[in-house]
């Protein structure tokens, strides 16, 4: 069947493993794991869906499955961003949910995250239990007109009230009159319109870029990093425009990125620091943080200033969802651009987490480009860069081997002074420069990650590791 789950959910190349056949496979195995939970009342899921290519079908085959299952689903009216279905759990106290995305995966990938009754990325308990369930019972589906009439199907309306949410989350006091020019690249993603919408009724200039459905988002992968921001980084660079602040968001608009003025890249890693020091300086916030082992350091180097107690995970924002469960956790993040914060739900959010960024500008009265500044001033600087190689099957485990019984003893001159092998390897040196090779969850390609107090040793390290790779 071609069916496995990742880092999170199941993705797959449209017609060739993403099928109508497959998808009824999954929900029935979906369906299975959560009626034989022996969840009563009968289950409520919520689903909803993207922009992808045949993304609003797949949604109503997934319906009809899981109604023909006893399952009552509440279908979005329209295609969303996915932390609006992680929202309607939460808000209405629902059993779980589905969304049809493959968040940022090229075009011709489609996929099915499951969101459990936490409001959260289902973790590996229920993803194997799924998977163990695949093809064991004959798929039951109902009807989709029957399911509607029946009420067995609800199309429901996802935007209204987690709009009403982002709205009282943010501080307008500071918004309101704020007087701020941004620019929202929405990547033909579902996050169009979202931010002014959020926004709407303070004095801030919005104008967004990539809007509207476009299957093949304009020939890049609907990821926010710099390969796919061309056009991005040549309005930032506009200047009769003005700009001062680009606000990027992925796919299914629960990832974020940002491009600063001068066209310069500034990754989720960053923006989760900045984030942390306005919940902590600005809003007097406190907790715990998580992040991905191949998040920034400089986050470290916050939580040793302030005392707060920080937590290291693998890549997958399902680990982060967990501690965010069971710990007071003040903000979490993943350095491929997925943010969780305080207050709200176990998930991330590409959105919110944007409009957080300009209220921090907002609250000091400063350009983004003063605030780095200041942090770069009293923390130095960090410059991450990463890139992804297609990378043969053969070699993948030939190459982990081979990092796990004989690291690198050195990188571009560097002492090696600490390896972390949770989850691919991470290459420690003495000035805390580092530097990662571990295989994707979601594609079958190898991310090489490095950090460093320039972009120009970020990329000699990159070079390393890509040689490295090669060598094998």
């Amino acid at each position: 069947m071609g069916i496995k789950f990742g880092t999170d959910g199941w993705r797959a190349i449209i017609s060739q493993d993403f099928t109508f056949d497959n998808l009824k496979i999954v929900s029935q195995a979906v369906s299975d794991h959560f009626v034989g939970a022996g969840l009563k009342p009968a289950p409520t899921f919520v689903i909803g869906y993207d922009w992808r290519f045949l993304s609003e079908k797949y949604a109503e085959l997934a319906a009809e499955v899981l109604a023909g299952n006893g399952i009552k689903v509440l279908l979005s009216d329209r295609a969303v961003p996915t932390p609006l279905v992680s929202f309607a759990i939460k808000n209405k106290k629902l059993s779980g949910g589905l969304m049809l995305s493959a968040s940022h995966n090229p075009p011709y990938y489609n996929g099915l995250k499951i969101k459990a009754p936490y409001a959260g990325t289902a973790d590996e308990g229920i993803t194997k239990s799924v998977e163990a369930l695949l093809a064991k019972n004959p798929v039951q589906s109902m009807e989709f007109k029957k399911g509607v009439e029946s009420g067995m199907i609800v199309l429901s309306d996802l935007r209204k009230d987690y709009l009403k949410f982002a709205k009282s989350y943010i501080d307008l006091k500071y918004l309101k009159n704020a007087k701020i020019n941004m620019l929202v690249d929405c990547m033909h993603g579902v996050g169009d319109g979202y931010i002014p919408e959020i926004l709407k009724g303070t004095k801030i200039k919005i104008t967004q870029m990539r809007t509207g459905r476009d299957t093949l988002f304009g020939g890049v992968n609907p990821e926010p990093i710099p390969k796919n921001l061309e056009a991005t980084f040549l309005a930032m660079k506009d200047k009769k425009a003005k700009y001062d602040i680009c606000i990027v968001n992925d796919g299914d608009a629960d990832r974020i990125g940002a491009v600063i003025p001068g066209g310069k890249f500034m990754g989720a890693g960053q923006i989760m620091a900045l984030l942390l020091l306005h919940f902590i300086e600005d809003r007097k916030w406190k907790g715990g943080v998580v992040k991905t082992v191949s998040n920034t350091t400089l986050i470290d180097l916050i939580c040793k200033k302030y005392n707060l107690k920080m937590y290291e995970t693998p890549v997958g924002f399902k680990y982060i969802c967990r501690l965010m469960l069971d710990k007071d956790i003040l903000i979490g993040g993943e350095e491929s651009g997925g943010i969780g914060v305080k207050g709200y739900m176990p998930e991330r959010d590409g959105m919110l987490p944007g409009v957080l960024l300009v209220e921090m500008m907002a609250y000091r009265k400063k350009s983004i480009l003063q605030i780095i500044k200041d942090i770069e001033k009293e923390y130095g600087a960090f410059r991450y860069q990463r890139i992804d190689m297609d990378y043969a099957d053969d070699k993948k485990k030939k190459l982990m081997e081979l990092l796990k019984t004989n690291p690198p003893q050195e990188v571009c001159g560097k002492l090696v002074k600490e390896v972390k092998s949770f989850d691919g390897h991470k290459f420690i040196m003495n000035d805390n420069s580092w530097l990662i090779l571990r295989l994707s969850g979601t594609e079958p390609i190898l991310r090489i990650y490095a950090e460093a107090s320039s972009n120009k040793i970020a990329k000699e390290y990159l070079e390393f590791g890509k040689n490295l790779a090669l060598s094998m």
